[in-house]
């Protein structure tokens, strides 16, 4: 359902992101992300011939990631195709520092952790963070790819990992009991 009309307010932002993953036939997995972000109305700028013109990006970015089925990061491409500043195209050559990461728990972290700041650019370092659950959701899905039946012990809950996922809730009571937790009383 989608969320509640509120009236009397003007858009002043619009940032889409899209994930798509791909199974390529060498055996090798691309994640692919793109980011853009636009205003209703001319936006002015600091360097350039004017203002972007509403509707255009301001940014508009893209991110490949490529990962074996260990989801360990192989090679990454990144393509800066609008940004505020012709300096910030630089920024791309900085997330040759993840190559040989694995995507895994602490992925976030290591993320901010190898690109924060001024050491790279943070939209592409934001948008790194949920290219490793679109990885994953990918991934995993391919591998039950034709399986119409399945079946809890098909599947490897990844306890704690989200609020369904909680070890006190009924999804894991329900489909992998062993691992159930009642939550602590208050």
């Amino acid at each position: 359902m989608p969320l509640p009309i509120v009236k009397n307010r003007e858009q002043i932002h619009d940032r889409v992101i899209e994930m798509r993953a791909f199974a390529r036939d060498d055996g090798l997995y691309d994640i692919d992300a793109h980011l853009t972000d636009r205003k209703p109305f001319d936006f002015p700028r600091l360097e350039g011939p004017g203002p972007t013109p509403a509707g255009q990006p301001l940014h508009d970015l893209w991110i490949r990631l490529t990962v074996d089925s260990e989801l360990v990061v192989r090679s990454v491409q990144a393509s800066s195709d609008a940004t505020p500043f012709a300096l910030c195209r630089q920024a791309e050559s900085t997330l040759a520092l993840i190559i040989g990461q694995q995507i895994a728990p602490g992925w976030s972290m290591r993320m901010k952790k190898l690109l924060a700041g001024s050491a790279s650019c943070t939209h592409l370092m934001e948008m790194l963070i949920p290219m490793a659950t679109t990885a994953l959701q990918g991934i995993r899905g391919l591998r039950r790819k034709g399986i119409h039946d399945v079946t809890p012990s098909d599947v490897t809950p990844r306890l704690d990992s989200c609020y369904a996922y909680a070890r006190d809730k009924s999804v894991i009571q329900s489909y992998w009991p062993e691992h159930y937790r009642p939550a602590p009383s208050k």
